[in-house]
């Protein structure tokens, strides 16, 4: 691990999306990963007393991206992401697998996890326990695959899987109730998932997020990341797709 912790914060923002503000106290750098908007984002960094020095995306929907402009206009940030066909159009840096970008002396690797968009990417700063997942990976849920295939997010699960377990996972939205609801279905003599729901209905009752998540209890409860491959995935999705529970 590295000797000074990076500091997170979490910024809801729009209906359901989290927005993640990354601090390093050693260099005094600030990163802001996948801004849907910039107020809330540029409200909170002030009252940390924060300066804003990077935005790091994970992939090109405007509930990830529509905060950069502003963002970078207020703090002259610079803007890392993947290539998306051009779809991100505030980009200074294109990355791709095998690259890696920094926050001070923390070093993240990025990882190519396309499905959900062609371009997808993963932040992992392996040192630190952390990785950035933008909406491949929920909490008991994975993206809609809406640009890629089944065998693509089954073969970014399994990168995800073999994570150490006490990696913290950053997801973009707080999707964790309903997906639960369909894990419930999915694996209905899953106990770890029948417990995890127990506290996920209580934390929403009282208000209070569900994430970050870790490896460790999404391989207990995340039908999608315990598929065992691409066709049972491909299965859960679609049926995922078409739940109202």
């Amino acid at each position: 691990m590295a000797a000074v912790p990076l500091r997170i914060e979490r910024i809801p923002v729009l209906s359901d999306n989290y927005v993640w503000l990354m601090h390093d106290a050693e260099s005094g750098e600030t990163v802001v990963i996948d801004p849907g908007v910039a107020d809330p984002v540029l409200a909170a960094a002030e009252a940390l007393g924060w300066r804003i020095t990077q935005i790091w995306n994970t992939h090109w929907h405007a509930d990830h991206t529509g905060g950069n402009a502003a963002i970078k206009a207020a703090t002259g940030c610079t803007i890392t992401g993947p290539d998306e066909n051009g779809r991100i159009p505030t980009l200074d840096r294109i990355v791709a697998e095998g690259d890696t970008v920094t926050i001070g002396g923390h070093v993240a690797d990025v990882i190519a996890v396309p499905a959900h968009t062609a371009g997808h990417i993963a932040l992992h700063l392996a040192a630190d326990g952390i990785v950035f997942v933008g909406d491949t990976l929920f909490a008991m849920g994975c993206g809609r695959l809406f640009e890629g295939t089944a065998a693509q997010m089954f073969d970014a699960m399994t990168r995800l899987r073999a994570m150490p377990p006490e990696t913290i996972v950053y997801c973009a939205h707080e999707y964790t109730q309903s997906n639960g609801r369909y894990a419930l279905v999915a694996e209905p003599g899953n106990a770890a998932i029948v417990a995890r729901m127990r506290d996920v209905d209580a934390a929403r009752a009282a208000g209070r997020a569900t994430v970050p998540t870790t490896i460790a209890l999404e391989r207990e409860t995340n039908p999608f990341l315990r598929a065992a491959d691409a066709e049972e995935l491909a299965r859960r999705r679609a049926e995922k797709d078409a739940f109202r529970g």
